[in-house]
């Protein structure tokens, strides 16, 4: 018999960070690695990403990591996990694995074990066996994972959509899922994202029809904005643009390089007459494609809108198609960028409200997949605890035992022996990594907190040069605010700090020598008391100090 235990090191009670762990008799298997989109008062951060501390200290252990699909959220973090733990072994489908490639190649970190494999061949690891399988997603060869034991199969399914018209590269085999459940199921974890959505996701993540009427009502310029990696949603861009005779414009390079790899490979059919390039964008009935590449939501429209854009200027008649995912957490986002679209005169197109570009599971989806697979035990991830909960309420409806359906969060440990689940009140430590630019160091909640302080109250620079020799005050002392005070309208607020820091630097300065660090803390201290008095601010006191040969 089996001793099993499942954790989550993101991804649960979160939008995105997605990172789940299979533990069987020690030996560890990784299920996808992904990021999420810093919240805006995350200040300067680009996205976050899961600890790998547990990893790191149980790297020994480690089987590999199992990749499902090449969406930010689930495979975000993967150049950041090799950086950490470079003899990890990949598996992951052709064209994930292709992606896999092209992102750590972009961060420089080489590949040392990827292995392509494909949907319902099995994997043997001596003790237990690993079974991918096909599933439905707006990324080619999505694939979920049977871990099958002893005990019965674990599954790990993060995204997908029952649509039995999605074929090819995008097909699910519900007779190969009926199988798998005959032989018998432990625990399913599957996605909780749409939980709450009533009846099936399809048809209503079909969009080309929506897209040819957008083409149809507007002749001038289109710009469509999306997921680089909604390989699904750019074919039905791509079809509702046939015979139109119109050209399409790929912007950025993530964007460019995917779509080049999707038509090599097959995995986009499209007329490659179709395909415009620079010269192309200041016409009056281009379609650009643009994307957010790694960058926070509709960063791209508002890159443009600012005018910071090196090739796209916005001009009346122009319309906007946000042909990509809104997400809870970013509509104030989205409302103030439509806004400043609608009063530059921009035209914009919103995916209708009964309609959902997001290939994910509904309610409908989620129950019929229970019954297939029939499990012992039921763990609801991926998603916010509301959604996870709403998941488990549907898992009940079904049949599931209320005891067998398991919630958790983010490093609570389910622990299975014998084939049934064990209380285990053991947790083990999970954090946020979050990351600036191209550094894989955590930029830590100090930094975070003195960036919002900065945000908050600004910065005051007192700075003053001191003889050499004397250590007279030659210059200043200079005051220079930041985001604090307008200075030219608060000069006697300005005089008396001046005043302050010119009586502490002469308070602390003899012939010979001079008490540095005596002066920062008391101007800190005195300069910091007299601002708080006079505004109710607490802005960021620096205070440089120098010495010159007279």
């Amino acid at each position: 018999m089996s001793k099993i235990n499942i954790m989550s090191l993101g991804g649960l009670n979160e939008n995105g960070k997605n990172l789940y762990t299979v533990s069987i008799n020690g030996k560890i298997l990784i299920f996808d690695c992904g990021m999420k989109y810093a919240p805006d008062k995350m200040y300067g951060v680009d996205y976050v990403i899961p600890d790998f501390t547990y990893l790191l200290e149980h790297k020994k252990d480690i089987v590999g990591l199992f990749v499902t699909h090449p969406h930010h959220e689930n495979m975000g973090a993967i150049a950041d996990i090799l950086k950490a733990l470079p003899d990890l072994h990949v598996y992951a489908s052709s064209f994930t694995s292709k992606i896999i490639e092209y992102m750590c190649s972009e961060e420089n970190v080489k590949v040392k074990n990827l292995h392509v494999i494909n949907a319902h061949k099995k994997l043997d690891f001596k003790e237990f066996s690993v079974f991918p399988f096909s599933v439905t997603h707006s990324s080619p060869e999505t694939l979920g994972y049977s871990v099958n034991t002893e005990d019965g199969a674990i599954i790990y399914m993060a995204d997908f959509v029952i649509d039995p018209t999605m074929n090819g590269f995008y097909d699910m085999d519900l007779g190969k899922i009926a199988y798998i459940g005959k032989q018998g199921v432990l625990c399913l974890m599957a996605e909780s994202v749409f939980a709450e959505k009533k009846g099936h996701t399809s048809p209503n993540h079909k969009l080309e029809s929506f897209f040819k009427k957008v083409i149809d009502r507007n002749k001038n310029r289109i710009i469509f904005t999306l997921l680089p990696l909604h390989i699904h949603t750019m074919q039905e861009i791509f079809n509702a643009l046939k015979d139109k005779n119109r050209k399409v414009v790929i912007m950025g390079k993530e964007l460019h390089t995917i779509v080049t790899l999707c038509v090599k490979n097959g995995y986009l059919d499209i007329d490659e007459s179709m395909l415009g390039n620079l010269t192309d964008l200041k016409l009056n009935d281009t379609v650009i494609l643009i994307s957010n590449d790694r960058e926070a939501p509709y960063s791209n429209i508002n890159r443009i809108l600012s005018g910071h854009d090196k090739f796209i200027t916005l001009e009346k008649g122009d319309t906007i198609c946000f042909a990509e995912p809104s997400y809870d957490a970013y509509e104030k986002v989205l409302v103030k960028t439509m806004n400043e679209l609608s009063i530059k005169g921009i035209n914009i197109e919103s995916i209708p409200k009964e309609k959902s570009v997001r290939h994910h599971a509904s309610s409908e989806d989620l129950m019929m997949l229970i019954k297939l697979f029939n499990p012992k035990y039921y763990m609801p991830i991926k998603g916010e605890y509301r959604y996870q909960v709403e998941n488990g309420n549907l898992a009940y409806r079904v049949g599931v035992p209320k005891e067998n359906i398991i919630l958790k969060e983010n490093g609570d440990i389910v622990s299975f022996e014998n084939g049934s689940l064990v209380e285990n009140y053991d947790r083990v430590f999970v954090d946020d990594i979050l990351i600036d630019g191209k550094s894989s160091e955590d930029i830590g909640d100090i930094v975070l907190k003195d960036r919002e302080l900065l945000s908050e109250n600004g910065l005051v620079l007192i700075s003053a040069t001191l003889s050499k020799k004397e250590k007279k005050l030659l210059v200043g002392p200079e005051i220079i605010t930041r985001g604090f005070i307008y200075a030219k309208d608060n000069m006697e607020i300005i005089d008396e700090i001046r005043r302050i820091s010119d009586e502490i630097i002469k308070e602390n300065t003899y012939s010979k020598y001079a008490d540095y660090v005596k002066i920062r803390n008391d101007i800190r201290e005195k300069v910091g008391t007299y601002l708080y008095k006079a505004t109710e601010c607490r802005p960021v006191i620096l205070t440089v100090i120098q010495e010159i040969e007279v």
